[in-house]
């Protein structure tokens, strides 16, 4: 899809599958916002991206309903509004050892942070514009664990299909990844993290687990085809079938 002098905010852009998505959308002559919480990884993420001209990063924790509104007062009108964001630090644990503040914090990311998205967003998109966010293999195939990181995927994509019913004509999408190799994994598997994702490449149809460019691939056609809307689109390795 061409996304071409296309204006796009990119929520967690500044590390995996966001980053991605930006040095994509960068490459094919966007104008790209990156958001993030952390001035480090901002700074990191705009080095990695060459120090383009076309890409612009702003400080902003989109869980906190007064930064996300003051940034949609500064910023300018837009084409596309992504969300990769996500906080699950602590979440991914046996019910015995699961912390409810770790909880809220992954509910807040994937949760609140898309709605307040959506809510002081829309007004600044096109009328062919998109919102689209990520949601996660672990709403379909839930392992222990995984129950509240299976139950904030779920509620976002519930969330999607209603965003793309209020606000049509706007586009609404989320695009679900199975196992992606990316940072999010030191949470999940700590040292274990090239042991439990070798093992499942073995498992999955396609033979290896997927590349942050993969989900980068499928966030472009979401944002990019104008007939899909209030969809989850499964890029996952053939993951629900195993």
């Amino acid at each position: 899809m061409d996304l071409g002098q296309s204006r796009i905010l990119i929520a967690g852009g500044s590390s995996g599958m966001g980053l991605a998505l930006a040095r994509r959308c960068l490459n094919a002559g966007a104008r790209v916002s990156i958001a993030g919480r952390s001035e480090g990884r901002l700074a990191q993420a705009r080095t990695s991206l060459g120090e383009s001209t076309a890409l612009d990063t702003i400080a902003v924790d989109i869980t906190q309903e007064r930064q996300v509104a003051s940034l949609f007062e500064r910023i300018g009108p837009l084409d596309h509004i992504v969300s990769t964001a996500a906080d699950i630090e602590g979440a991914y644990e046996l019910l015995p050892s699961l912390d409810l503040k770790a909880v809220q914090k992954a509910v807040e990311s994937k949760v609140y942070g898309p709605l307040l998205l959506a809510k002081h967003g829309a007004g600044k998109l096109a009328p062919t514009g998109s919102l689209t966010f990520v949601s996660g293999i672990a709403a379909y195939r839930p392992l222990p664990r995984g129950a509240a990181v299976a139950a904030v995927n779920a509620a976002l994509e519930g969330l999607v299909k209603a965003l793309a019913v209020e606000l049509a004509p706007l586009r609404v999408n989320a695009v679900s990844p199975g196992w992606v190799d990316t940072p999010i994994w030191a949470f999940v598997a700590g040292d274990r993290k090239d042991e439990t994702l070798g093992a499942m490449a073995r498992k999955l149809p396609v033979g290896r687990v997927g590349r942050p460019e993969d989900i980068a691939d499928a966030l472009a056609f979401v944002m990019g085809n104008g007939f899909t809307t209030g969809s989850v689109l499964h890029v996952e390795g053939g993951h629900r079938l195993v």
